[in-house]
């Protein structure tokens, strides 16, 4: 019987491996370095690694599983299995992954953006159960997001669809790497809230943070800032409520375009909790279209760390069985 499934969750720093069986509960999991700069070669040779230890340290053949769902940072084509570019991996382009992992399984093999694969996960083994139109949003380095409208992932005419990091809050604001700027990712996440807290020290206004770090502003962590926020520091207070404002007022139009029943924010920043959701809610409150807003609740991710390698498993077995979960 194929009652297994393996999920991968690729990060820049770290590979994620998980071994679930037929109820999505974890058999074996376990990380280990990336090495993206040794080249794409090199990392489609760790992940193998990754699943051979997996496997083998739990007894499992290859007869025994059933698929493989992989979540890849960056642009991708999912019905190809082909990642297009992914920024923090040198050398990445146009890497057919399914093709460079066909010859090694006997399993069939997918992939989809790691943010996405969160999505799934969420939705159907997490804080999203049950429902029909929901965004996930991590919060981590950047800003990511999925979008469920009406019981389907919506994925878009180049597979992007939900960059919501990428909507447009300041005309003229900081560039971002998208060739854009003001983007709602450069300020709501954990390197722009960091990067927020320092332009107002360079203002002239002083943290308890200061003295954490020696006045090297360049050790400050978004950590640090809930840490200090907790402690009654005011301009930790003052730059968490001012991301979380602004991240409401996204939220906002959110709200506005696709009258999502919930909203489920993840990723490390997450952390955070109520010192960012209030501020959040507060904004949406007072700045969606009542009706919508009324009916919309903002609620923490549930999966935590093993969001990626479940929702990775969760996606590659509905891509399997296509008629439990339409795709859009």
């Amino acid at each position: 019987m194929n009652n297994y499934t393996i999920g991968i969750d690729l990060g820049g720093t770290n590979i994620k491996a998980g071994l679930f069986n037929e109820n999505f509960m974890a058999v074996d999991e376990l990380s280990m370095p990336t090495e993206a700069a040794a080249g794409p070669a090199h990392v489609l040779g760790r992940i193998r690694l990754a699943v051979t230890q997996l496997t083998e340290g739990s007894g499992i053949d290859q007869q025994q599983i059933a698929c493989m769902g992989m979540g890849i940072p960056g642009l991708l084509d999912p019905e190809e299995g082909l990642s297009i570019f992914s920024p923090n991996f040198p050398g990445w382009e146009q890497i057919h992954i399914v093709n460079e992992m066909k010859p090694f399984y006997d399993y069939p093999v997918f992939i989809d953006n790691d943010v996405r694969v969160n999505l799934y996960g969420e939705w159907q083994q997490g804080a999203g159960k049950g429902c029909r139109n929901l965004v996930l949003l991590t919060l981590g380095t950047g800003l990511g997001s999925g979008i469920v409208h009406d019981g389907k992932v919506l994925y878009g005419t180049t597979f992007s669809a939900g960059e919501i990091g990428h909507m447009n809050m300041y005309r003229h604001g900081r560039p971002c790497r998208c060739g854009s700027s003001g983007c709602l990712g450069r300020y709501v996440s954990a390197v722009g809230m960091v990067n927020t807290f320092k332009e107002k020290l360079l203002e002239g206004k002083s943290s308890l943070i200061q003295t954490w770090t020696n006045q090297d502003d360049g050790q400050i962590t978004a950590k640090m800032i809930s840490e200090a926020y907790d402690l009654g520091d005011r301009l930790a207070i003052e730059v968490m409520h001012e991301t979380g404002e602004l991240l409401g007022f996204g939220l906002a139009n959110v709200i506005n375009l696709l009258n999502p029943e919930l909203i489920i924010i993840g990723g490390g920043m997450a952390a955070a909790g109520d010192r960012l959701l209030g501020s959040v809610r507060d904004t949406v409150k007072a700045h969606a279209l009542k009706l919508s807003g009324g009916k919309c609740r903002i609620v923490q991710a549930e999966l935590g760390s093993s969001a990626g390698t479940l929702g990775a498993a969760v996606y590659a077995n509905q891509r399997l069985n296509p008629e439990v979960v339409q795709r859009s």
